[in-house]
Order: C-alpha cells, then structure tokens, then sequence
C-alpha cells in the first residue's frame, strides 16, 4: 500500500501532519477520520520523494542502516520484513524512497545488490559489492556489518578533516580578500605616482608587473578571464564524466604530490578488505577478484586486478601482476606474495586493509595540520609581494630626492 502524507485539523482546529497507509486516498481519509482528524491535503509517498530521491544521504545515517539491517537479518527477520522495518521508521525521503523501491524489486526477485545499485547517489560501490559478496557467499548479515564499520570510519575521518581544514580554509579566504582588496583598491592609487619613473623606465620591473596585474584585474580582461575559465571548467568537468576521463581523473588522484599516496593507500585497503573478506567466508577466489576489482574505486586499480585475475586463472600467482603495475605498494605485494604461499591470504589482507587505514589516517592528520603554518606563510608571502614592489619606487624617488 502506498504511503500517503497529509495535512490535517484536529476536532479543537489544531492544524496536524503525518503519514498514513491506505491502498487509495478514500481509504485514507476514512481511516483519519475515525481518529477524529479532518485531511485538507494529500500527497501521495512517491509525489514527494520522486523530488529528492537524486539527493544523497548522509554517511552517517546509511551507517545505521547497514547496522541495523544486519542486525535484523542476524536476529532471523527475513530481508524483505528486515527492509520494510526500516522503510518504515526512516524519517529521510530519499532513503524511504529507495527502501521503497528496494522492496519491490525484491519482491519481483531482483537480488539486493542489484536493487541497491539502482541508486548509486545513496548506496557506494563498495556497498553494492559487499552486498553481492555477502548474498553469495552467505554471509551477508557479516558484509553489511563490515560496510556500517567502514562507513563510519569513513564519515570520522571526513569529519577530524573537515575539521582540521576549517581554520586553514578560513586564512586562505581572508587572505585572498585582503590581496585582492590590495590588488584591486590600493595598488591603482600608485599608479600616477610612479608615472615619470614608468616613463624614464626606472620603475622597478616587480611594480611594473603588480601594476600591470592590478590593471588587468580591474579591466575587461577579468571578465574575459572569467569567462574562459568558466568554460574550461565546463568543458573539463564533461569530459571527466566520459569513460576516458574518469580514468584520468583516477590517474591524476594518485600521481598527486602529498596526496596521491593517501588516496592509493584508501583504494588498495578499500580492496584488500573487500577480498580479504570474501576468501574467509568461502568465495572462490576469481569470483572474490571479480567482485572486488571495484571496491578500490580506482579504475587504474581495476584494471590491474583484471590482469591478476587472468593471471590466476593460467595457474600464476596473485602477487606478481600487482606488483609489476605498479599501483601497489611493494610491502603489500610482498606481504601477498608470503601469504599466497603460507596459505593464510584472507588473513593478511585484511591485516593489510587494518595496517593501511591506521597509517594512513595518520599520514592525512599530519598533512592537514601542516597546511595551516603552509597557509600563512603563502598569505604572508603575497602581501609582502605587494608592499616590497609599492616601496621599492618610493625608496628610489627618495633616494634621487
């Protein structure tokens, strides 16, 4: 039965809202109506959610999702009651739209993992995959608990970021307002001043550039620069969209300097976790290879899991093609390679997923508290830039004076 929203007065004429199931609307006004409630307005559950089910939801509360539908499936409540329980008591739109739809498909014998995929501004990649894993494997009560874990190590390490870049970000804006204000306001007042030296061609080659800029800044030149900019901001933005461009972006996130280590580090764990996962609880290991090539979310990645995965299949080891791409760090390929020949490969990738977050987390804090001192100084810089090329004129007028 569909969910009908309403809006409503009570018998002392308090205006009231809510939701009701009813199979159609006459049935939902009869069933207000014996509870003495009087319905103005109706409007039905998929009207309302068809608006926001593109926006996403927050980590944390798909946390307590994955949370608590592994606790349902683990406590004997079948999957469709499990998705209805929690259809039912979610308070966000979006996320009892898809529950929703989840539902139904379910019903008509699509798999979770497939249903789940159908949304992927609300369910991850690395959700779906763990889901299909699961579902296979039998463990799917065990995968979700996994997915909630990592979700939360994941909303916990963007909020200690977002947190720590907060007082960075804050000096970076005000320093750009003040060297723009400078740039823009104070430098042109110069300009006529420094006139007879621009002509005797004394003017020191720094102030002749920040007077040019500030010009520049100020005339049409900056609306054309913002224009062009726009425009490849467009352009570049659709093309990152292509197939082509999206394996550029995954390319340009790892080669970064600083960064790009942090962001391969994630995706390497992201996948050891993944198959680490999916060897201890009985997948077969190609089928394990195939599923979490796109836990990593690197299609570089991907693409050398895809060649390990035609290395196994020849009856070649794991470790080598991962090693010889080149994406993988060679502790990792050796600890692989040692696990691949002890036999214990589940254990110690999951080891390496644990060993990789740890270390990389510390590595992003340490570079997040590095960038504010990086911060003032870069904003110390360009105002010292200025005052060094306004000065320099005057010191030499003063000096021929």
């Amino acid at each position: 039965m569909p969910d009908f929203h309403y809006t409503a007065r009570t018998t002392t004429g308090s205006k009231v809202s809510g939701t009701v199931d009813a199979a159609n609307e006459r049935e939902a006004v009869k069933i207000l109506r014996r509870k003495n409630v009087v319905p103005s307005k109706f409007t039905t559950e998929e009207i309302v959610t068809a608006k926001t089910s593109r926006k996403r939801v927050k980590g944390q509360v798909m946390a307590n999702v994955y949370s608590q539908l592994s606790s349902l499936i683990r406590s004997g409540v079948p999957l469709l009651r499990s998705i209805a329980v929690l259809r039912n008591q979610a308070s966000n739109n979006t996320l009892k739209y898809c529950l929703s739809e989840i539902h139904k498909q379910i019903e008509d014998g699509v798999t979770l993992a497939d249903a789940m995929k159908d949304f992927p501004r609300v369910f991850n990649e690395v959700a779906v995959n763990m889901a299909r894993a699961g579902a296979e494997g039998g463990f799917l009560e065990d995968a979700l608990e996994r997915v909630a874990k990592f979700t939360e190590q994941q909303e916990d390490l963007k909020s200690e970021t977002i947190g720590q870049l907060a007082y960075p970000l804050f000096l970076g804006t005000i320093g750009s307002i003040i060297v723009s204000c400078l740039v823009i306001f104070f430098v042109p007042k110069f300009g006529k001043m420094f006139e007879s030296l621009r002509e005797r061609g004394e003017l020191p080659i720094m102030t002749d550039w920040l007077l040019n800029f500030s010009d520049l800044f100020r005339g049409p030149g900056a609306l054309i620069g913002a224009f062009v900019i726009a425009a490849l901001g467009i352009t570049g933005y659709n093309y990152l969209q292509t197939e082509t461009g999206k394996r550029l972006r995954d390319l340009i996130k790892i080669k970064l300097p600083l960064v790009g280590t942090i962001f391969q580090a994630f995706a390497v764990a992201r996948f050891c976790r993944v198959l680490g996962t999916m060897l201890r609880n009985g997948v077969p290991i190609l089928k394990s290879l195939s599923i979490s090539r796109d836990a990593a979310g690197n299609r570089l990645l991907s693409e050398a899991i895809d060649q390990a995965t035609e290395n196994i299949s020849s009856g070649q080891s794991l470790s080598k093609p991962l090693g010889k791409s080149g994406y993988f760090p060679p502790t990792v390929v050796e600890m692989i390679a040692v696990a691949e020949e002890s036999n214990t490969l589940d254990e110690v990738l999951v080891d390496i997923a644990d060993s990789l977050e740890l270390r990389t987390s510390r590595r992003l804090t340490l570079a997040v508290r590095l960038l504010e001192p990086i911060m003032l100084l870069v904003m110390a810089a360009a105002v010292l830039v200025v005052v060094i090329a306004l000065l320099l004129p005057v010191i030499k007028m003063s000096s021929s004076l």
